[in-house]
């Protein structure tokens, strides 16, 4: 089987990709308006693109052609904290994924129990495994000549990584770190499975 994606709706061109490129990790992401309101929203397009320096990227899809809260707070303000989801907090980040009206926050809407973050003003997923606060490099509409996502590069400050997920040496143990990840359509996954390999 071959796809032409010249050829395809994008919504169809959607429907493959994701389930395909899979298991995608899932970005929860916390930003704070200017006016001070929380959100929270969930966001599989995501990825770490560098290390030096310490970068994230979310694409954060644009609403009826306007950007979302998180996209909105983040260029406003700068700052914005990425969470990883774990198996526990599957079901509170699948509810923030609802569409609330503007001004609603996620957390409390939601009832998701928060606490503040170091450096960054804004509100932090408790006992999330992973939280990296960070200031928003660049923000980038793509495609440049019709945007219908805009592309948030995030500098990692700091990283909060739960005491529970290390093992004896001080390092992420996977097994004990228990994420979800998302496959096509209403699927997730978790990463309890897993091999090594070493490299030749």
């Amino acid at each position: 089987m071959q796809l032409d994606f010249s050829t395809l709706a994008p919504v169809e061109a959607y429907r493959w990709l994701t389930s395909t490129i899979t298991p995608r990790p899932i970005a929860w992401v916390s930003t704070c308006s200017t006016s001070g309101i929380s959100n929270l929203a969930p966001f599989s397009f995501f990825q770490v693109i560098s290390s030096n320096p310490p970068t994230l990227l979310i694409n954060v899809g644009l609403k009826d052609g306007l950007p979302k809260d998180t996209a909105r707070n983040a260029h406003e303000t700068g700052e914005l904290v990425v969470q990883l989801v774990s198996a526990e907090q599957a079901e509170a980040m699948n509810a923030s994924a609802a569409t609330l009206a503007h001004g609603i926050s996620e957390f409390e809407h939601c009832e998701i129990a928060s606490e503040p973050a170091s450096l960054v003003k804004v509100q932090r997923v408790a006992g999330a495994p992973v939280a990296f606060e960070c200031r928003v490099a660049q923000i980038l509409p793509y495609p440049p000549e019709s945007p219908n996502c805009q592309l948030i590069f995030a500098e990692v400050l700091l990283a909060h990584i739960d005491d529970g997920v290390l093992d004896e040496r001080g390092r992420v143990d996977s097994a004990r770190l228990d994420l979800v990840g998302r496959l096509g359509g209403a699927a997730y996954s978790y990463t309890r499975e897993r091999f090594e390999m070493q490299r030749p």
